[in-house]
């Protein structure tokens, strides 16, 4: 997540606001799930985001060598899993800063002669902000929650989705590299698409989602919740209350501080972002504490689990349903 400057006493307040939002329970649905396998490893969830997030890639930064062996294994999970290729290769390259990034890009087509031609875009930037100014000896901002778990999140659905073999709609996977210099990646490969003439649906985009928020009645909050039904309509599809509003959220429009926020520029259509980030729930961001030792996996893999269904169902409605609001449409 792109920096965000917050004074003591905001940071304060922030502890004083009472959680609100849609309070209103979705009931499970059985309906949802029956004969759908959203079973997500936890071992691997683990070994993913430990790795990740190790001293060995050295906080991922753009440019750097670490980031290079984080796309390297997120590449060759896409191909043991059969993932198709949106370019030559799995990666976007572009220049930034006299620097080489690349975003990882792996597609699974629709089964739908019509429908395939429509994309969902589930992202994650799996760059970090490398090495910093040491506290207590330690100089690697290992980046677990900010973005590993997030980058583990988009590859194990990649891999789950390969598995269920059952979209309608096709379904990109996308790491982002450069967020954390300005959303960069994100705005290059936004362009680059829209060039292309990419029937976007929407995008979901995963961050933060390393630890769990307390005393809430959903799952994660999404950013930008009030510009589309979004929420309304996944938490139907999904048999519950996977996502939610944080007043927060709103308050420092986090809307616009994440990957999303490009392909809504570009393609005006929902493009929003899952955390459970809350300002209150995690000391580390952006600190060389940020490590996966202090995240709750079996948090993440919950997560990861909870949004299959609505993802799912989202890829195989007959008609797009969900939209921006009105005041949204055309910003």
């Amino acid at each position: 997540m792109r920096k965000i400057t917050l004074s003591f006493a905001l940071f304060a307040a922030l502890l004083l606001i009472s959680s609100c939002g849609n309070s209103q329970a979705v009931q499970t649905s059985e309906e949802v799930k029956t004969g759908l396998n959203i079973n997500v490893q936890q071992a691997e969830v683990e070994e993913l985001l430990n790795y990740l997030s190790s001293d060995e890639l050295k906080g991922r930064q753009t440019g750097s060598e670490g980031i290079e062996m984080a796309a390297q294994r997120i590449e060759s999970i896409f191909e043991e899993n059969g993932l198709q290729k949106y370019f030559d290769t799995y990666r976007h390259n572009f220049e930034i800063q006299g620097m080489e990034g690349f975003n990882i890009v792996g597609v699974l087509e629709g089964n739908d002669s019509k429908l395939k031609d429509e994309f969902i875009i589930l992202g994650a930037h799996y760059d970090h902000i490398g090495i910093q100014e040491p506290i207590e000896g330690d100089s690697i901002a290992n980046g677990a929650n900010d973005n590993a778990a997030g980058t583990v999140a988009v590859v194990e659905l990649a891999k789950k989705f390969a598995e269920i073999d059952d979209n309608k709609r096709s379904i990109m996977f996308v790491l982002f590299s450069a967020e954390e210099m300005g959303l960069q990646g994100a705005k290059k490969i936004a362009q680059k698409l829209k060039e292309d003439d990419l029937d976007l649906y929407t995008l979901f985009n995963f961050e933060m989602i390393g630890v769990p928020m307390n005393e809430k009645d959903y799952i994660g909050y999404l950013t930008g919740y009030e510009n589309s039904n979004f929420a309304e309509k996944f938490n139907e599809y999904s048999g519950e209350k996977v996502l939610g509003f944080l007043p927060q959220a709103k308050e420092y429009n986090l809307f616009k501080r994440s990957d999303n926020y490009p392909f809504f520029e570009e393609f005006n259509v929902p493009s929003q972002t899952i955390s459970t980030f809350d300002f209150t729930n995690y000391d580390y961001y952006h600190h060389v504490a940020d490590e996966a030792e202090k995240l709750d996996v079996s948090h993440m893999t919950r997560v990861i689990e909870s949004v299959i269904p609505g993802i799912l169902k989202m890829a195989n409605t007959p008609e797009k349903e969900i939209k921006l609001n009105q005041h949204d449409a055309g910003h």
